[in-house]
């Protein structure tokens, strides 16, 4: 018989992955435990599986849950908004860890999820990516939807990614949407979504492409861009020609939907690798 797969505690936020990490754990018999984040993780996510809603500044209490539940490896997976610091109400181990986020939170969303990673490692466990659980999920180099990019798209591809990577180099962001030979529009803290929802009120942005690839210094084992069709029907919406994202460094939420998703609004979405 195989030997048994570790118990993994999902630390969830929102967003659909969460739940396929349950149902790919389901699928293979792997023991799990879901610690759910309170405002962001869906009532749904945690259904027909052991576990247990935390605040976000519960560090103490979630972790002494995970280690209570008999978990080996972590995954975090799911969107988590910046919180305001200064409002959270955190447990003893949360607010020894508290002074490090709010150092950390000046550089970048990046190195918040390096202390985090740390904190979790430093108790005992071990931090694996969602790839690793599911490796469907990962953009693969290939065409998924449309027609392939033409020579002046990928000339806005190739400028959007060097501002991309310029952007997550200083910590700020993963995507970067150019038209026209220029950049038009950058992500911030507030996400994909809200870039796009910019970009249409942004005339310059028609028939532009937008480029999520992942941070130079990210660890991969966490916050991997990702895109699906609510990215799609945003990109619509703000008149651009297409997306492109970094294969084998992002993830792509149910590749069939989001590429129909394309298909019907007539945009392209491509996975291509970054050979410098």
């Amino acid at each position: 018989m195989p030997a048994a797969l570790p118990k993994l505690g999902l630390i969830a936020g929102g967003g659909e992955i969460p739940a396929l990490v349950r149902d790919a754990c389901l699928a293979r018999g792997r023991p799990l435990y879901i610690a759910a984040l309170n405002g962001f993780c869906a009532a749904h996510t945690v259904t027909g599986s052991e576990h247990g809603w935390f605040d976000l500044p519960q560090v103490g209490g979630l972790l002494k849950a995970l280690h209570g539940a008999g978990v080996v490896d972590v995954c975090l997976c799911g969107s988590v908004a910046k919180p305001d610091f200064s409002r959270l109400r955190p447990d003893w181990k949360g607010a020894l860890l508290l002074p490090r986020l709010v150092r950390a939170a000046l550089s970048g969303d990046d190195a918040i999820l390096r202390v985090v990673v740390e904190t979790i490692e430093q108790d005992g466990f071990s931090v694996i990516g969602v790839d690793s659980l599911i490796q469907d999920l990962l953009v693969a180099e290939r065409q998924y939807a449309g027609r392939p990019p033409d020579a002046a798209m990928q000339a806005d591809i190739r400028i959007a990614l060097a501002a991309a990577r310029a952007l997550g180099a200083a910590d700020r962001g993963q995507a970067a949407v150019a038209a026209g030979g220029a950049v038009v529009g950058l992500e911030d803290d507030a996400g994909t979504d809200a870039l796009l929802t910019r970009m249409a009120q942004t005339p310059a942005a028609r028939g532009g492409v937008l480029v999520k690839c992942a941070k130079p210094q990210q660890d991969r084992r966490v916050d991997l861009p990702t895109i699906g069709a609510v990215t799609v029907g945003k990109a619509a919406a703000a008149g651009l020609a297409g997306i492109a994202v970094e294969a084998g460094a992002a993830l792509l939420v149910d590749a069939a939907a989001t590429g129909s998703a394309a298909d019907r609004h007539g945009l392209f979405v491509v996975g291509f690798r970054d050979d410098g």
